[in-house]
């Protein structure tokens, strides 16, 4: 194995720097919402909300979360945490960049997708920490 310094901090790909990136960009999120998450969450109606495919999918691996923890434990894996956090990222920054987040949506629908982009940058915190990773908030 051949270590390449110019691909362990590139922004596109498998890398770390990619996923904290996706972490920072949710960051700023909050910071351009001018609102806590906790705010926002207790916003959340429960209303019906129309999902679209992509908030799906993203629920879909937040619901996988407990599950793949369990399993890199057992098989004393951090890969499989590394992996998941690789898989969640790439799908949130698809997410991100075909959605509007704050703007030219119903103020339902942002509360929304703010609340779903918490919800990926708690778990890629967390994952992270679990790899040996600290990330810190800045909001």
């Amino acid at each position: 194995m051949l270590f390449n310094p110019e691909e362990s901090i590139d922004f596109n790909g498998n890398t770390g720097p990619f996923i904290l990136y996706t972490y920072a960009r949710i960051q700023s999120i909050f910071r351009k919402a001018g609102e806590s998450p906790g705010e926002f969450a207790a916003k959340l109606k429960k209303d019906k909300i129309e999902l679209l495919k992509s908030e799906k999918d993203i629920i879909k691996l937040i619901y996988q979360y407990p599950q793949m923890v369990k399993n890199a434990g057992d098989a004393l894996s951090p890969a499989t945490v590394a992996n998941y956090c690789y898989e969640l990222a790439k799908s949130y920054n698809h997410y991100y960049q075909d959605t509007p987040i704050l703007k030219r949506v119903d103020s339902e629908i942002a509360v929304f997708r703010v609340v779903l982009s918490w919800f990926v940058g708690k778990i890629i915190k967390q994952s992270a920490g679990l790899l040996g990773i600290q990330v810190t908030e800045r909001m």
